[in-house]
This record gives structure tokens, C-alpha cells and sequence, in this order.
């Protein structure tokens, strides 16, 4: 069960690496520019925006309207037992808009935009949705471990793929075709892959995800799914205040993630305009952070082990501090360092993400996996919409992508901060879970 599950985060990792971080920014931004007026703006939806800023901010507005969906499908799910289920779904739902990004040329850019926004609400809630299996795929000594190596598994078939797409790119030329085809390429390939793959866990994992038993059979009038599935979702609400501790958690997640979010979907945009980086730097860096993620996943996880998931997260909170401020003042048109950032987010980018998806799985009421990671799926994909709005912004009032990407250190630090007031074994003792020998 444990490798579907794995396999899981191979497959929809395709999406994040080729699409969200290398390729659909920097060329989405392209397309804009070909769309733009004389002015260099663009106009979706009678809005008047710099071409610049159009990729950040339909990101989100993508991921403001995953919350809704994430919220309800969560609720639904532990309703109906049907996680598995509702999880492929989303998944391949994903993955077709991803495929239809080849038809992303010319001046096309509402498309573009369109595709964006049905692929990363379905790829958050398909997430979501996977988060649930944890409880019930590891004892909470094990969990560490277990959550560094799905992410190690997604790191290494992202990179697979995006070594497969380096080389077409690269070799264009040679295939007769053009730079942007191939582009419209790769990014369709994320699209096949990922389907391709969620076969796996469609084979290996059980329909109902976490720790408690089949929902018992509603009797005959009972509420429709979805309309039970509301008022559930508006109890939740309400029972979540009585783990005050938890949404504390979340609130520190919130923070420092919004930052991890804004860094991994921007870095292109900021290499290719801010840095002068050209296509093939970005796509060797991502491979970098890809590689160099697989180590970090799994040498965090050894460091969890032995001190603990909340120090091991401070710890590497201040690594990303000293990241964003070492892309605030990196040289242009200097390869080398582009690629010892990307060095550096990778070893810190695996590790922080897995280690607070399993301290968090200890914080979550036995039975109520999927709305609670629901809620901490808010936390990532309903506040990231609040990192690249200001970066967005802080370009669209300076012109500059390097006051954007300072900007972002406000999130590592408050979440820094929060995180440290957190006691988290008193809040795992609050809902009930046995609490790990180390945190």
C-alpha cells in the first residue's frame, strides 16, 4: 500500500516540476507579451495588467478558487469513504487540462490561463486528497520517515521526466522543431505522465483513506452527499476551534509555506527575466533541485529521527532565509550561481515540505484525515495565492523581480516565529493521538 502511495507522488510531481516551476511561466509570460498593447498590458476579464504579471497572478486566482473545492471535496470524501476515488479523479482531470496546454501558441494566453487555473485546482485537491493516507500508512514513529520518502519518490520522477524534456528541448533542432513547440511539448508530456502513472495508486490503495472504519449507510432520506457534505464542512469549522493548537500549526504552516510556494512557481519567471537566465539554465536548475531534493527529503527525515520534525522545520526555515537572500542579490547572467541557488532550495525544499505534511498528520482527529488536510491544503495552496499577488505586485509597482523575491522573506520569518510557539506535544495529546517518541 505504501509504494502506491509513493508511486502517487511520482506521478503528480510531473506537474509541479515541468509545469508550475520550468516551463509554463516563463512561456505563459511569452504569450502574454504577444498579446500585450502597445503599453505591455494585458487585458483578461476588462482588467488592465502588465504581461509580466499575468502568470503570478493566475496563480492566485487559480488557488483561491482550490479552496472552496478542496474544502468541499475533503468533507465529501470522509462522508462517503470514497478518497481513492475522488483523488484519481481530480487527478486526471489535472492531467487532461495539462495535456491540452499543446495547444498553447500565438498570442493564446487566456487559454493558457484557463488550463492553468483547472490543473492547479485539480492537482490541489488530488493532493489533498492523498495527505489522508498517511495516518493510517505508517505508526506515528514511522510517519517521518515515511512522508520523506514519497517525496523523495515525486523529486526523483519529476527529475526523470524533466531530464527526458531537457533533452528534447535541447535537441530541438534535430527533431525539426521549433523552441516554443517544443516547450508545448514538455509541458503535455507532464499531463501523459501523470495520467499514466495514477494508474498505480488506482490499483494499490484502498478507496477509504486515515484510520477509522466505512462510513455506516446513511437511511433513505438522509441528505444528498453534497448538501450533508456542507453542513459537515460548517461543523468542522466549528470543532476546529475546540484544537486551538492545531490551527495554531496551521497558521505557522501558513506562513513560512506561502513562501516555499511563491519560490518554487516563480523561480523561473525570476531566472529568465530578472536573471538572464535562457531555457536551458532553468530546466538544468530545476533538475538540480530535483536531484539535490531527493537527498534533502531523506537526509531531513535521518535528522527527524534523531531531533526531532519541529527543529528539523526551524532549522530549515533559516536555510530559506538564507536562500531568498542570497537570489535577492545573485549576479545576472551567471549560470553558476543560479545553479548553487537551485542547490540550495532543493536541500531545503524536500525536507521542510514532507517533515510538516507528517507532523501535521499527528494533529488530525482519528477519522477526519481528509477534511483536516483539506484545511492544511488551505494552508498551502489557500494562502500561496497571497505570496504571488505580492510578488506580482511588487512588480507591477517597481518594474524589478528582485524587490518581488525580497519580499518573500516575510513569510519565512513570521512563520519561523509562530511555528516556535507551537507545543506540539501537548496538541497531539489534544486530539487524541499517541504521541511519537521524538518531535
Amino acid at each position: 500500500m505504501q509504494f502506491g502511495w509513493y508511486v502517487n507522488d511520482w506521478a503528480n510531481a510531473a506537474f509541479s516540476a515541468t509545469v508550475l516551476t520550468v516551463f509554463l511561466g516563463p512561456y505563459l509570460t511569452t504569450v502574454a507579451k504577444e498579446a500585450a498593447d502597445a503599453a505591455g498590458n494585458v487585458h483578461p476579464l476588462g482588467l488592465s495588467i502588465r504581461a509580466g504579471s499575468f502568470f503570478p497572478y493566475t496563480v492566485s486566482f487559480s488557488v483561491l478558487l482550490s479552496v472552496a473545492v478542496m474544502l468541499l471535496t475533503g468533507t465529501v470524501a470522509d462522508r462517503t469513504g470514497r478518497h481513492k476515488e475522488l483523488m484519481c479523479g481530480f487527478a486526471y482531470v489535472g492531467s487532461l487540462a495539462t495535456m491540452g496546454m499543446f495547444l498553447l501558441d500565438g498570442d493564446r494566453y487566456l487559454l493558457g490561463g484557463a488550463l492553468l487555473v483547472v490543473a492547479n485546482i485539480s492537482y490541489a485537491v488530488s493532493v489533498a486528497l492523498s495527505y489522508a493516507y498517511l495516518p493510517g500508512l505508517a505508526s506515528p514513529d514511522e510517519r517521518d520517515k515515511v512522508s520523506s520518502t514519497g517525496w523523495a519518490y515525486g523529486y526523483a520522477g519529476g527529475g526523470l521526466l524533466l531530464i527526458a524534456n531537457l533533452a528534447l528541448f535541447e535537441g530541438h533542432d534535430a527533431f525539426g522543431l521549433d523552441s516554443g513547440t517544443a516547450v508545448r511539448i514538455c509541458l503535455a508530456s507532464a499531463g501523459l505522465w501523470w495520467a499514466l502513472f495514477t494508474v498505480v495508486p488506482m490499483l494499490r490503495l484502498p478507496s477509504r483513506a486515515g484510520l477509522a472504519p466505512s462510513p455506516a449507510t446513511e437511511p433513505a432520506g438522509a441528505d444528498r452527499p453534497t448538501t450533508g457534505s456542507l453542513r459537515q464542512l460548517a461543523r468542522t469549522l466549528g470543532e476546529m476551534r475546540k484544537h486551538p493548537l492545531t490551527l495554531l500549526y496551521l497558521a505557522a504552516f501558513l506562513c513560512y509555506n506561502d513562501g516555499i510556494q511563491t519560490v518554487v512557481s516563480q523561480a523561473s519567471l525570476y531566472g529568465s527575466e530578472e536573471l538572464g537566465m535562457d531555457q536551458t539554465s532553468l530546466v538544468t536548475a530545476v533538475l538540480l533541485v530535483q536531484v539535490v531534493a531527493i537527498g534533502g527529503a531523506l537526509l531531513l527525515g535521518r535528522i527527524a529521527h534523531r531531533y526531532g520534525a519541529k527543529r528539523t522545520i526551524l532549522g530549515s526555515l533559516v536555510g530559506w532565509v538564507v536562500t531568498v537572500t542570497l537570489g535577492y542579490v545573485m549576479p545576472a547572467h551567471q549560470p553558476a550561481w543560479f545553479y548553487a541557488l537551485a542547490c540550495m532550495i532543493g536541500l531545503v525544499l524536500g525536507g521542510s515540505q514532507a517533515l510538516s505534511r507528517s507532523l501535521f498528520s499527528h494533529l488530525v482527529p482519528p477519522g477526519r484525515e481528509a477534511e483536516y488536510f483539506s484545511f492544511y491544503k488551505v494552508s498551502d495552496r489557500g494562502t500561496s495565492w497571497m505570496g504571488p499577488l505580492v510578488f506580482g505586485f511588487a512588480y507591477q509597482l517597481t518594474g524589478s523581480y528582485r524587490s518581488a523575491i525580497i519580499s518573500l522573506m516575510v513569510f519565512f520569518v513570521v512563520g519561523f516565529v509562530v511555528l516556535l510557539k507551537v507545543p506540539v506535544r501537548r496538541a497531539i495529546e489534544a486530539v487524541g493521538n499517541p504521541v511519537p517518541e521524538r518531535l
